[in-house]
C-alpha cells in the first residue's frame, strides 16, 4: 500500500466510514508506516472540527423516519448496490466478443485489486462483496472541510460585521471601560429600576445605562445635562426601549461634572433649560 491509498483510508477510518475489511488494512498500513501517523492525525482533527464548529439544528419530523428507512434497505457490510435496468441480450453479433472482454477486464481487475491487499486469488477473503472505492471517502472528506471553512468564514464575517457596526454608545462604554481611571456610580430609580453613570476624566466621555427606566408618553423624551456648579448643559436626548437604555453624553466632560436627566418634550426642551424636576441625579465628584 503506497502513501495515497493509506491517506483514502485514513480519510474514512476518521469519518468511521470503513467496512471491516478496510479497517483492518488501515490498522496494519499504520502499524508498519508509524510515520503516515500524522496523516491519521490531520484527518481525525479536521473530522472533530467538523463536528463541532456547525450550531446545533432540531431536524424536522420526518427526517428521523426517513433516516431510519434508508438505513433499513442499506447494506451494513460495505457492500455496493448497483441500480438501473439489465437488457436481457446483447446483440449477437457482439455478445461473445463483449463478454470475452468484459470477463477479460474484471479478471484483470480482481487481480490487481487483490495484489495491492496482499491477497492470493485463493484467499476466503478475496469472495468478499466489493466496496466502495476509497478515494470516494477521500472526495467527500475533502469537501465536508470545504463546507466548513465556508461555514467558519462566514460565521467570521458576520462577527466582524456586528463589531464594526457597534453603536456609538457601546463603543463610548467600551473605551471608557478600558480606560485606566475609568469609574462608575449607580442610583435608585422610581419604581426599582437603576441608573449608573461610567465615565473617564481623562476620556473626559461619560455614558448612561438604565434599566427599568419608566417609558413614557407620545411626545416625550428623556434629556441629558451636565450640571456644572449652578449652570446645565444639555448633553442630548435618548428613549428607552423597553426600560433600558445606553446612552453616551454629547460634549465634554469635566470635573465634578453631575448627571442628570430630566423629561422634556419631543426633541429636548426648546429653552436648552430642564423645564422639570431631574428624574436622575448621578455626582461624579
Amino acid at each position: 500500500m503506497n502513501e495515497q491509498e493509506f491517506a483514502e483510508l485514513a480519510a474514512g477510518a476518521a469519518l468511521d466510514a470503513l467496512s471491516p475489511d478496510d479497517q483492518q488494512r488501515y490498522h496494519a498500513a499504520l502499524v508498519a508506516n508509524p510515520q503516515w501517523q500524522a496523516i491519521a492525525d490531520d484527518d481525525v482533527d479536521t473530522a472533530g472540527m467538523l463536528a463541532s464548529g456547525a450550531a446545533p439544528v432540531v431536524p424536522g419530523p420526518g427526517v428521523r423516519a426517513a433516516l431510519l428507512a434508508r438505513i433499513a434497505e442499506t447494506p451494513q457490510d460495505g457492500r455496493v448496490i448497483v441500480s438501473g435496468s439489465v437488457p436481457d441480450a446483447l446483440p449477437e453479433s457482439n455478445s461473445a466478443d463483449t463478454k470475452d472482454s468484459a470477463d477479460a477486464e474484471d479478471s484483470s481487475s480482481v487481480a490487481d485489486g487483490l495484489e495491492s491487499d496482499g491477497l492470493e486469488p485463493g484467499d476466503p477473503r478475496a469472495a468478499a462483496s466489493p466496496k466502495a472505492p476509497p478515494h470516494r471517502l477521500r472526495i467527500l472528506f475533502t469537501l465536508a472541510a470545504c463546507l466548513a471553512l465556508l461555514v467558519g468564514v462566514g460565521i467570521g464575517a458576520v462577527a466582524v460585521n456586528d463589531y464594526l457596526n457597534r453603536p456609538a454608545s457601546v463603543i463610548a462604554l467600551q473605551d471608557i471601560q478600558a480606560a485606566g481611571d475609568a469609574q462608575q456610580a449607580s442610583v435608585p430609580l422610581e419604581g426599582g429600576g437603576t441608573a449608573t453613570a461610567h465615565w473617564s476624566a481623562s476620556l473626559g466621555t461619560s455614558v448612561l445605562v438604565t434599566d427599568g427606566i419608566p417609558s413614557l408618553a407620545d411626545g416625550e423624551t428623556y434629556e441629558l445635562w451636565y450640571v456644572r456648579g449652578d449652570t446645565p448643559v444639555s448633553a442630548g436626548v435618548f428613549d428607552a426601549d423597553g426600560g433600558e437604555a445606553t446612552a453616551v453624553l454629547a460634549g465634554d466632560m469635566h470635573a465634578g461634572d453631575v448627571i442628570a436627566v430630566t423629561v422634556e418634550q419631543a426633541g429636548g426642551s426648546p429653552s436648552g433649560s430642564p423645564t422639570t424636576d431631574p428624574v436622575v441625579v448621578i455626582p461624579t465628584a
